[in-house]
């Protein structure tokens, strides 16, 4: 990836920040730009000419901030939710004002610029629309809008209108728009499985569970739109959705740095785990600030809804002492040990917590209070393979706090795990095993070290004749974070590696790059060249690893596109050889 130093003060983005977000709780207009640390006096120069324009545009109340970073800054406008794209042009004609300033640039023309700022900000203006958010904050209701529409409630308390025919708050029957159960979950690894246990959970509690993620929205049990909708406007359309009687979303790091929260409050927030990935983004360029990114959803708890937390993650745990330094809020925790620091003193002061301990999954949390009860044994967890998965008994853990904070019952968490069987019917792509004639095939969304690592460990409990593992990455992340993944995956002790390229994932680099990297580092590692192979996209090395399939072999198929048709591919390979019948795990 290129240098992130950079020489020349420069615009690089000008977005929305529609909801709480890395920054504060208010929407805001923001511009990111590339910047020398030595050039840090622009930025003095930046808030001064925001706060010209701000007066000359008869908006004295609103609010600056800015985070610097290696390489650049983002830069900050607070803005009524009337006025997002007039704040962005405001914003960035400051930034066109502080260049001039700073020697970097011509003059704007500042009385033209002025009166377009002004005409657009009456243009954009729509009164009714804050005096609904206003009203919907005094009733607690939950408020949702956008370009085109502007709802009051959730699901089967939800009411919608056009942004043109809003209706006068005070005709409005506000009881109606009353709360459905809510919660946010967001981290590195395991956050779409995590939903999905979730909404088991709900079905098993006779409740009809949304869930938005990054494959699909799914409504009870009818999916209702494919794709990654694990940002705002994913949000929106499943909690506008009639039938929805209580919803998990599924919030990525991209959603929640491009455009914040999509909800104002939620009754429960997780974050699974944060590792490096997707570094280099939005000024995100360590570990520590992912952490931060992540805890943007505590924004949507008040003081008695629980953030719940993974005590085994140091850099959460660190963050969550940090935080609480500075602000009130309920942590629940979660952990593989029963003696972990964070469990020990949850349980001591009466909050949430969950653990291992004895083979089984204990919980102190929701319905029964203070008490610590068992709800199941790990080999009951379906998706953790009699126990074998680790990670899907940290994810069970997790989605178990979710579902005692939203209300459910032990007896509905318990029914929950046991039915949601990580396959491809419940969890497609993600921890999909299966067993034919003494061949063990995964098809797995895993994709950084971190993800790698727990294949890694799941597959040392197997026995097996050969390992062979496919795996690619896309040109976004940095060498380092693909390198790393490369070292993971040769920790599978592979007998083959192939890999693949990913068309139309290229974002910046060749792409042939990505794979080369891989096979460098593979190759220093360990992997004869005999032993490396690099294919056009995963389709064509997953059909080469099932061609040379033998009994015996451990398949690892780490599909992060295609995953559809290779999961078709697994199946007509087990269709035509039919020697010993073919088994999916878990069904």
């Amino acid at each position: 990836m290129a240098d992130l130093a950079v020489k020349t003060p420069a615009l690089l983005d000008s977005r929305r920040l529609t909801g709480a977000n890395l920054y504060w709780d208010r929407p805001s207009a923001i511009i990111d730009v590339q910047l020398d640390a030595a050039d840090s006096a622009i930025i003095t120069r930046w808030q001064r000419a925001v706060r010209e324009l701000l007066a000359d545009c008869y908006l004295h109340s609103e609010q600056t901030c800015q985070r610097s970073y290696e390489g650049g800054a983002s830069l900050v406008v607070s803005s009524p939710i009337d006025a997002l794209y007039a704040m962005c042009e405001l914003n960035e004609v400051a930034w066109a004002q502080a260049l001039h300033w700073h020697g970097e640039a011509p003059p704007p023309d500042r009385p033209a610029e002025i009166a377009r700022l002004q005409e657009l900000f009456a243009s954009e203006r729509r009164p009714l629309l804050l005096q609904l958010q206003k009203a919907a904050h005094r009733h607690k209701a939950a408020f949702l809008w956008d370009d085109n529409e502007v709802s009051i409630g959730i699901g089967v308390h939800c009411q919608v209108w056009p942004i043109s025919e809003l209706p006068e708050p005070t005709k409005l029957d506000w009881p109606k728009a009353s709360k459905v159960p809510l919660a946010l979950v967001t981290g590195t690894n395991g956050k779409s499985t995590t939903v999905r246990m979730v909404a088991a959970m709900l079905q098993a509690a006779g409740r009809r569970g949304g869930l938005t993620s990054t494959d699909f929205i799914r409504v009870g049990n009818e999916t209702i739109a494919e794709g990654d909708y694990s940002g705002t406007g994913g949000a929106r359309t499943l909690l506008r959705h009639p039938g929805v009687q209580a919803a998990v979303l599924e919030v990525a790091r991209g959603g929640l740095l491009r455009r914040g929260l999509a909800v104002e409050r939620a009754d429960a927030a997780l974050i699974t785990n944060v590792a490096a990935d997707h570094l280099g983004e939005y000024g995100v360029n360590t570990v520590s600030d992912l952490i931060e990114a992540k805890f943007i959803v505590h924004r949507a708890l008040d003081e008695k809804s629980p953030l719940i937390l993974n005590a085994d993650d140091a850099g959460i745990v660190a963050y969550e002492q940090h935080l609480r330094k500075h602000q009130r809020g309920t942590t629940w925790w979660f952990s593989e040990a029963a003696n972990n620091h964070q469990i020990a003193a949850n349980r001591e002061r009466g909050l949430g917590a969950c653990w291992l301990q004895e083979g089984a999954l204990w919980i102190h949390a929701g319905q029964s209070g203070t008490e610590a009860r068992k709800l199941c044994s790990r080999i009951e967890v379906s998706a953790s393979r009699g126990g074998l998965l680790r990670h899907n008994l940290q994810n069970a853990m997790g989605a178990a706090l979710v579902a005692a904070a939203l209300g459910l019952s032990d007896a509905a968490i318990a029914r929950g795990l046991l039915e949601f069987r990580g396959d491809e019917s419940d969890n497609p792509g993600r921890g999909n095993w299966y067993e034919h004639d003494g061949i063990h095939i995964l098809v797995d969304f895993a994709h950084n070290e971190h993800g790698l690592l727990a294949v890694a460990e799941a597959i040392r409990g197997l026995q097996g004749k050969r390992v062979t593992v496919m795996l690619g990455q896309a040109g976004d992340r940095s060498d380092a974070a693909i390198r790393s993944m490369a070292r993971a995956a040769v920790s599978m002790q592979p007998d083959r590696m192939l890999i693949y390229q990913l068309p139309g994932y290229e974002r910046g680099r060749d792409i042939a790059e990505p794979p080369t990297l891989i096979r460098d580092e593979a190759l220093a590692h360990g992997i004869a060249a005999d032993n490396l192979m690099i294919m056009p996209d995963p389709l064509s090395a997953a059909r080469n690893i099932l061609e040379h399939a033998q009994s015996g072999d451990i398949l690892i198929l780490l599909a992060l596109i295609q995953r559809r048709e290779i999961l078709q591919l697994v199946h007509e390979f087990i269709d035509k050889n039919p020697t010993t019948p073919g088994t999916a795990i878990g069904k």
